[in-house]
């Protein structure tokens, strides 16, 4: 995948063969981060990609801000919709989650705290268009 990359999905099918392609292409210790409206499908692509690692239990992390799995590589997927400031994330080690190089780290509404997201990172912006269908825009930071 070259960056930016842009695609058009019609169906949660095509969404788990984009994410299974983003999957088998990234790099532990790279950040990721998935902006978009409730329903666009956040969550859905990040089980996707992790179910390429063999990484089945995936769920919103919405209430405990940060959820770990680990399979074949670790991943933390971190949601940031309901933090009211930036000083929740460091209480909660941060910094210590964006330093783990072999761990792939997963950022739901990045786009909330923007001055605290790593300078080195995947953007995903997810736009609905209608129904099933969701046009993706990657981009690459750093």
């Amino acid at each position: 995948m070259n960056y930016p990359f842009e695609k058009a999905v019609a169906s949660p099918e095509e969404t788990k063969e984009l994410a299974g392609a983003f999957a088998n292409q990234i790099n532990s210790g790279q950040p990721v981060v998935l902006n978009g409206e409730l329903g666009s499908g956040k969550t859905f692509f990040v089980k996707q990609a992790c179910n390429v690692w063999g990484i089945t239990n995936v769920s919103s992390p919405s209430f405990a801000i940060v959820n770990n799995y680990n399979n074949t590589k670790p991943v933390y997927h971190f949601d940031f919709y309901r933090i009211k400031n930036r000083e929740e994330l460091f209480d909660i080690g941060f910094n210590d989650y964006l330093n783990d190089t072999e761990a792939v780290i997963f950022i739901e509404w990045g786009n909330l705290i923007p001055e605290i997201l790593p300078k080195r990172r995947i953007e995903i912006n997810i736009e609905i268009l209608e129904d099933t269908k969701r046009f993706f825009r990657f981009i690459k930071y750093g």
